[in-house]
């Protein structure tokens, strides 16, 4: 079980960017949590001009609390992201959020993840859905950093996870090893390795991650690209493509553009 959140950059655009705007940073869970929720991240800003952000999704689902200026405190679940994701901050604000591991969030929403993935859903109207959605009365951007968090830990803690889940105990493991581990880059390989069909493979990742196996593969492949180049110095792009499994530098430069909207030289100047 980690004992400190995540430090990467990964699928941040320009993360000095960011570090530069606003008070970003994670926090790790209480340890009872930490089979499913990957951290608590939390963002703060005062800003006198708007800010553009964007983030190539993990396969994973958010849950997020925003508070803009004086005004209410909203939260909503964020399901996997397809897209490139934007957003521009201005004046003041808070966010407390939620990001799961890839699979966590099924033992809290106990249903199919793909019912959210590409999706934004405000938890007041999912309240008739999900009883869950209700234990949500705000204060969970309020306070310290510490207080923040215990709020959030009692948030999840309230929701009452399935603590028996094998399934979703695989497909955790599963996708922590494709992350981890360079060589996996074809999921009929990857089944194999692991006694397993590719059609089971895929129906357990869609109905626990909320996305195929082979998004996730090529997802958190060229979230690699992106920390590579987070510096603004160009790798060597032709080695780089061998490394992570892309045919060639061709492929590598189409996945990224697709990902991001721009080349990774375009990404690379942009960053200097």
């Amino acid at each position: 079980m980690r004992q400190r959140p995540r430090g990467d950059s990964r699928g941040i655009l320009a993360p000095g960017r960011l570090l530069r705007q606003v008070r970003f940073r994670r926090h790790l869970p209480a340890p009872a949590l930490r089979p499913w929720v990957e951290h608590y991240w939390l963002v703060d800003w005062e800003l006198t001009e708007p800010f553009a952000q964007q983030v190539v999704p993990h396969p994973a689902v958010n849950v997020v609390f925003r508070r803009d200026g004086d005004g209410p405190e909203s939260g909503e679940v964020a399901g996997v992201g397809l897209t490139l994701f934007s957003i521009t901050l201005t004046g003041t604000g808070r966010v407390s959020g939620v990001q799961f591991r890839p699979g966590g969030f099924h033992p809290f929403w106990r249903g199919s993840v793909a019912e959210l993935t590409g999706r934004r859903r405000p938890l007041a109207d999912l309240a008739e859905h999900w009883p869950p959605a209700r234990d949500h009365t705000g204060g969970v951007c309020d306070g310290t950093d510490a207080d923040r968090c215990r709020r959030l830990d009692e948030l999840l803690t309230g929701w009452k996870p399935q603590t028996v889940d094998p399934a979703t105990d695989e497909v955790i493991r599963l996708v922590e090893e494709i992350r981890t581990d360079r060589t996996v880059l074809r999921v009929d390989a990857f089944a194999r390795r692991h006694g397993l069909t590719t059609r089971r493979l895929q129906r357990l990742f869609l109905d626990r991650v909320g996305v195929g196996p082979k998004w996730v593969i090529r997802r958190y492949r060229i979230q690699e690209v992106i920390e590579q180049a987070a510096d603004g110095t160009a790798p060597d792009w032709a080695r780089l493509a061998a490394d992570l499994g892309y045919s060639d530098q061709a492929h590598l430069v189409r996945e990224f553009t697709a990902a991001t909207g721009m080349s990774p030289a375009a990404y690379t100047r942009s960053l200097a």
